[in-house]
């Protein structure tokens, strides 16, 4: 039995264990390919999160000003912090989620922006449509 185990030991001691340099390189080609792949996918989903998020943005911010032209009869003065009694607080008073830019703001018409990353979105309103065009 101590012959058998000896021997054993003799035979793991002589072995070489391992990786070789040719498996190592195969392993680095194949995580630069899936690298590769991953990257770009990744990038193009974060820009489009952004975009989405900027016009989502826009969209929920709609509620809160049109609250506030309910309120006042007008869109002057109306801010992100401040406006008119009985909304002196501005949109944040009227909903705190709201997060926009008050680009412009009228008596009958507004302009509200957004910006996500390197994406502006505007809408006009109160019919118009959310855009990347500035408001004019």
């Amino acid at each position: 039995m101590a012959a058998s185990i000896s021997g054993l030991r003799r035979r793991l001691a002589r072995e070489e264990s391992g990786f070789t340099l040719i498996e190592l390189l195969i392993v680095l080609v194949i995580i630069g390919i899936l690298l590769a792949v991953a990257v770009p996918s990744y990038l193009g989903f974060k820009d489009r999160a952004k975009q989405r998020a900027a016009q989502a943005n826009v969209r929920t911010a709609v509620p809160a000003v049109e609250a506030y032209f309910a309120d006042t009869g007008h869109y002057t003065n109306m801010t992100l912090t401040s406006g008119d009694a009985p909304d002196t607080g501005g949109l944040t008073g009227i909903d705190a989620g709201v997060s926009i830019t008050v680009v412009s703001a009228g008596a009958s018409t507004y302009c509200i922006s957004d910006t996500q990353g390197s994406f502006t979105y505007y809408k006009t309103g109160p019919a118009g449509d959310i855009t990347t065009v500035a408001c004019t």
